[in-house]
């Protein structure tokens, strides 16, 4: 038993040695890269470097990077403890598209909560408010907390959240000087016993194959649709009928879709902020999805991007990317949904209305102008 214990333990330490000459490796090949292009965001290096971003991170823990715990829930109590950091702003995004809100997150009394309750609190998400997120923690995996130079030259202090792929799932930045005592507290509650660079990264699951149209029952689904009485439902039914997101609005009831080109994206931006329109941005990557709620005023091109670029709110789309879009109407709500070259969802946009009331006119008018 004592031989087999100590080779376990020589295992575990060349595994271990391993895994911090790879990192050491990969770090000396970014530092080399961030030489070359200074500019280069650190997810498109890591695809340069044939990496993932959460393990190009992660070369930095023992400097400006601290790897936060993965235990079961500690995704959600960081989330609850994030509510205290009072001004941040809270970044998502996905491949052709980021999304960045700074605000405050509504607030909530973890401490009056029973366990069930406390997961509940923000399992479902920072509902409403400033910083409005849907949170889907099955999907999270790496957590770590980053303290380093910001580009103001300030110190920047970030959360961020990585899926099982390595792929950003969500960040937190920390924008008060009251929330700099929060963060280092959060840092070290949820700190990982193991400050090691070597992460399970594991592969993506092949991209289902669509149905044939064929062997959808399009009259069921066209009648679901129709019967719709929330917008809310709609994710449901493509699901109970096995379609992906674009093949539903291929097979939409007579109508209900209207297929429009890349472009009007543009259109929509920019009228938006000309009539000072409140609009909804949902941007969303399988781990999180993030709304936006308000009038813009800033849009503007950037190479390959088109860009939304307020004070309190940027968004970035890849235009070069985006293949298609439809005006989508479902249980009497109007929204514009863009989709990039593989079929993925982008970024959807909707009317800011009051519940229970109608969209407005002018919302209407612009969807129907694309």
């Amino acid at each position: 038993m004592k031989k087999t214990y100590a080779f376990l333990l020589l295992g575990g330490a060349i595994a271990l040695a391993a895994g911090a000459a790879g990192a050491a490796a990969l770090n000396e090949r970014w530092d080399a890269l961030r030489a070359e292009q200074p500019k280069l965001q650190i997810r498109d290096a890591a695809r340069t470097l044939g990496t993932s971003e959460a393990e190009l991170l992660a070369t930095g823990i023992g400097k400006t990077v601290i790897r936060l715990s993965d235990a079961e829930h500690a995704v959600n109590d960081i989330m609850i403890r994030a509510l205290d950091l009072g001004t941040v702003m809270a970044l998502t995004r996905n491949e052709n598209g980021v999304l960045e809100r700074t605000g405050v997150a509504s607030r909530a009394k973890p401490e009056s909560f029973s366990d069930k309750e406390r997961y509940r609190a923000v399992g479902g998400g920072y509902l409403g408010g400033e910083i409005d997120l849907r949170f889907h923690f099955a999907n999270w995996k790496h957590a770590f907390a980053v303290v380093q130079p910001g580009r103001d030259g300030a110190t920047s202090r970030s959360l961020q959240f990585f899926d099982a792929q390595g792929n950003a799932a969500h960040k937190v930045y920390v924008k008060s000087e009251a929330g700099v005592a929060v963060f280092d507290k959060i840092v070290a509650e949820f700190k990982h016993p193991q400050q090691s660079g070597a992460l399970k990264i594991v592969a993506a699951e092949p991209k289902a194959l669509e149905l044939a149209d064929s062997a959808v029952d399009v009259k069921e689904f066209q009648l679901a649709w129709k019967e719709m009485t929330d917008v809310h439902q709609f994710n449901r039914i493509v699901g109970e009928f096995k379609l992906s997101r674009e093949q539903a609005m291929r097979l939409a009831p007579e109508g209900a879709v209207q297929k429009i080109g890349p472009q009007a994206m543009r259109k929509l931006l920019e009228e938006s902020a000309k009539q000072q329109m409140p609009i909804m941005a949902f941007l969303g990557n399988g781990a999180v999805t993030q709304i936006f709620s308000g009038k813009i005023s800033k849009t503007a091109a950037s190479g390959e991007w088109y860009n939304v670029l307020d004070p309190e709110f940027n968004l970035h789309i890849r235009e070069t990317t985006l293949k298609s879009g439809y005006v989508v109407q479902r249980a009497g709500v109007t929204s514009v949904e863009f989709f990039d070259k593989d079929g993925e969802l982008v970024v959807t946009f909707f009317g800011v209305r009051e519940r229970a009331k109608p969209q407005t006119q002018a919302w209407v008018d612009l969807t129907r102008s694309l």
